[in-house]
């Protein structure tokens, strides 16, 4: 069976991004990452940084912090609406072309797709700190403190959405 679909879901400073965008060029296929952010923000009119932050972090999971989470008129929250908007997108992408996707539950949102691939990327931490540290020119303490962070944020909004967080075991 040959695979038309990639999902690539990664840890952060692992290399996930980059290669998935080799894999994508070396495939002659298309590549989707900051495309999915921008196409959320313009259906929404809102700003390609509050798509890619809404991204990465789960609604709080409190009562008492869940109802001051903004909701619109029909309860549902920005958060909410960015990963609808996000699943229908990646659905649409996946009927349409082969493609790589980073992120953005896209394993989930084609599970069921059986022409999909779904790739986990880890990384040795110390690889993964060296990485975002000469990435981002910081020390390798903030790099370090940055991945458990984005870690953390990742599996818990993968967590929230698919109630599933058996990649981030």
């Amino acid at each position: 069976m040959s695979f038309k679909i990639i999902t690539i879901s990664r840890e952060f400073g692992s290399g996930g991004r980059f290669i998935g965008e080799q894999i994508a060029q070396k495939c002659g296929i298309e590549f989707y990452d900051k495309k999915i952010i921008e196409h959320v923000a313009k259906e929404l009119g809102i700003s390609e940084q509050i798509v890619a932050n809404q991204g990465e972090y789960a609604p709080a999971g409190s009562i008492f912090s869940y109802a001051f989470v903004g909701r619109d008129i029909t309860g549902v929250s920005l958060s909410d609406q960015i990963f609808n908007i996000q699943q229908k997108l990646i659905k649409d992408i996946a009927q349409k072309e082969p493609c790589v996707i980073v992120g953005r539950c896209a394993d989930y949102a084609l599970s069921d797709n059986p022409n999909c691939l779904n790739v986990f990327i880890r990384s040795d931490m110390e690889d993964r700190i060296k990485r975002i540290s000469k990435r981002l020119d910081i020390t390798e303490n903030k790099a370090k403190d940055m991945c458990i962070k984005k870690d953390k944020q990742r599996s818990s909004y993968y967590n929230y959405y698919t109630n599933n967080s058996s990649f981030w075991q």
